[in-house]
């Protein structure tokens, strides 16, 4: 009887606890979204301190850079059933290229998922260098090969990034980057402009690129939403660096980049039938209407003749302009137009830093990985 009772006891602590949270979840839309980061942050957690013992344990057998293969593997079987999120993977064939530079598009920390279930044996990644004194985390990846980088010092980052084309030669491994430097988790599908790291690296080593996609899942991810679902990943075809030059690398980047925001636009789910906004159909205008509105349009012939009229000097002098009037609230055509157009003047090629971001100053090479922190 003690025996069974030694049995019984434990699991009943831990299902009381699990049925409370699985209760709470299911009530409300907020408590899901916390009770699924938490569920998602612990697996985190728990994984790392296992992938400590991984990393001795195969490094002891000469399999060190299966470390990651075996804890993304661990991660993703228990995360997805955590948080009920699974991934349809499309073209894992072309993940057995070997040695080679893999580019994933970064959108949160929900990447870690979508990682667990594709990341290759053989492989290593190259992370942000904050992220070498994290508990767990940082030794777990220590001790399998992760390439640091420096984001604040170029020179050092330049370094980082040869050293690694060089380790990927001689070793016979992948490496995994996020060419973007940074989450860009946002309701339309596109991705910032890629930064050159990557690319230097796949060139100066001459070994190809494999481009991996994850759909946009701004639908059942973001801050204040964590939903069920089933994400689509698609691996493209390697693109070969065999004869290009450090000259050829922007064109490279963009390249890549065109080619992988053609992919997300395909595999994603169009926004208007997730959270986009709803367009209502307007009744055309009645002839009250239209002749209310009519005061309000500019008559060309007495505006050309406004403008003939003599200005004289004195009042030109003291007229100041007029500031331009505020856009209104509330506008969402006009906040993703402003969005699309702060994208387009971010230019790898043009760009040596970028200020602003939500990790401080980013070099041209910086490909941290920014795996850990919340939804913006």
């Amino acid at each position: 009887m003690s025996f069974l009772a030694w049995i019984v006891k434990p699991i009943a602590y831990i299902s009381l606890p699990v049925f409370a949270l699985h209760t709470l979840a299911k009530a409300s839309p907020a408590a899901r979204y916390y009770v699924r980061i938490g569920l998602f942050l612990g697996t985190l957690g728990l994984c790392s301190a296992w992938g400590v013992v991984c990393a001795v344990g195969l490094g002891l057998v000469g399999r060190r850079f299966d470390v990651f293969y075996v804890v993304a593997r661990s991660f993703y079987y228990l995360c997805s059933r955590a948080v009920d999120i699974r991934i349809d993977l499309e073209g894992a064939e072309h993940l057995e290229t070997r040695p080679a530079v893999l580019v994933g598009n970064h959108q949160s920390m929900l990447d870690i998922l979508y990682l667990g279930r594709i990341f290759p044996r053989g492989s290593s990644i190259m992370a942000k260098k904050e992220l070498q004194w994290t508990p767990l985390l940082g030794q777990f990846m220590t001790l399998s090969g992760a390439v640091w980088v420096d984001r604040g010092n170029n020179a050092r980052a330049v370094r980082s990034l040869t050293a690694a084309g060089e380790l990927m030669k001689a070793r016979h491994t992948s490496l995994w980057l996020f060419p973007e430097g940074t989450r860009s988790m946002r309701e339309h599908h596109d991705m910032i402009p890629f930064k050159k790291g990557a690319f230097h690296t796949a060139v100066q080593a001459g070994v190809p690129i494999v481009p991996v996609v994850c759909e946009n899942y701004w639908r059942l991810y973001r801050k204040g939403v964590f939903e069920s679902g089933t994400l689509r990943v698609k691996v493209l075809p390697p693109i070969p660096t065999t004869g290009l030059t450090a000259a050829d690398v922007g064109d490279l980047a963009v390249r890549v980049h065109d080619v992988m925001v053609e992919a997300l636009r395909e595999i994603s789910v169009p926004a208007s039938s997730s959270t986009g906004p709803v367009v209502s159909e307007s009744k055309p205008p009645t002839s009250s209407t239209t002749e209310s509105q009519q005061p309000e349009r500019a008559d060309p012939l007495s505006a050309s003749a406004a403008s003939s009229l003599p200005v004289e000097p004195a009042q030109e002098k003291q007229s100041e302009p007029e500031p331009a009037p505020a856009p209104q609230p509330g506008s969402r055509a006009e906040s993703r137009a402003s969005t699309n157009t702060s994208d387009e003047l971010v230019s790898p090629t043009h760009s040596h830093r970028v200020e602003g971001s939500e990790n401080g100053t980013e070099t041209e090479e910086d490909d941290g990985m920014v795996l850990v922190g919340h939804p913006k």
